[in-house]
């Protein structure tokens, strides 16, 4: 499974729950036991602490150090990893005022949880990242004792305008050499659909939705911050790995394919990673220049499909 820190998804997560809609098919209020399996720092696992007023909420992630980060933020049910898990419900009772969160350490394929202990379970972004998500989701299913959903963006239909004549130009090419060179299904979108047929849930559900990203004046401190990562290259080494098996060929998996090209103008495509990180770094201090004349705006959006699954 591929890791990320806490400010890489504060970053790609900031906002997407300003709007709940996407989140009615779980029916929130009506639930008494919810897991959030890959919770990471915690965002969803807050949300559905506050949609599911009377429900036992509890995130679950294989990385300790997102699990301090969601801790840090908005507390646990019951301090540090307990050995035993089994009851949410309980850990609730005992802990009134916790905000009913509580975080346990975890793979998603091998959950420390008997069967039916929730009786919905949900992911966000997590089966795009899985090399193996149906794995997942028969798990999901063992331990959930009536649905299952997930909140799996696709990264191979997202949209970005910008100020920057070729900002929009330079994210396409990138968005398809990481498509190329990453080893999970980064695009899978309303694909999870199969994964949970695979799986034997039925009926399923699933609904598309946008999560809209905006910077334009007055900027934010966070909004200076994105902007400086692009001007000095930041950004774009989050994916150095993934791009370069794809546009230099490095890895044994690599595809070798030097000319990525998602539609831009120039000829930057064949040259590999260093000349993109070059373009890239060239387009981040146009965007600087901009923010500094307060004329700098960017939209992107991206789409995440919601499907949901009943046991």
């Amino acid at each position: 499974m591929r890791r990320f820190t806490a400010d890489y998804l504060e970053r790609t997560r900031r906002g997407m729950w300003a709007s709940r809609e996407a989140l009615a098919p779980l029916d929130l209020d009506g639930r008494r036991r919810v897991l959030d399996v890959g919770c990471g720092t915690g965002e969803l696992t807050r949300v559905l602490a506050e949609e599911a007023p009377e429900a036992a909420v509890v995130g679950v992630d294989a990385d300790t150090d997102l699990l301090a980060a969601a801790r840090d933020v908005g507390g646990e049910a019951i301090p540090g990893d307990r050995d035993d898990h089994s009851d949410p419900e309980h850990d609730r009772e005992d802990n009134p005022a916790s905000h009913d969160i509580d975080y346990c350490a975890g793979d998603a394929t091998r959950l420390p949880f008997p069967d039916d202990a929730f009786d919905l379970v949900v992911c966000q972004a997590l089966l795009i990242n899985l090399p193996e998500p149906a794995a997942a989701v028969r798990e999901f299913a063992r331990v959930s004792s009536e649905l299952v959903a997930a909140v799996e963006p696709d990264n191979a239909d997202v949209e970005v305008t910008s100020t920057v004549d070729t900002e929009a130009s330079l994210e396409a090419r990138v968005r398809e050499a990481y498509i190329a060179g990453v080893e999970t299904d980064v695009a899978m979108g309303d694909r999870v659909r199969e994964v949970f047929a695979e799986v034997g849930l039925s009926p399923i559900e699933s609904r598309r939705y946008r999560h809209e990203k905006r910077v334009e004046p007055p900027y934010s401190e966070t909004d200076l911050t994105d902007i400086t990562r692009k001007a000095s290259g930041a950004g774009l080494a989050d994916h150095e790995t993934e791009l370069r098996r794809a546009l230099d060929g490095d890895g044994e998996n690599g595809t070798g394919c030097g000319n990525v090209d998602g539609g831009g103008d120039g000829d930057g495509g064949g040259d590999g990673y260093d000349e993109l990180r070059r373009e890239w770094r060239e387009m981040g201090r146009e965007a600087a220049r901009q923010a500094q004349a307060r004329e700098y705006e960017r939209i992107e959006t991206v789409p995440f499909d919601v499907t949901v699954g009943r046991i």
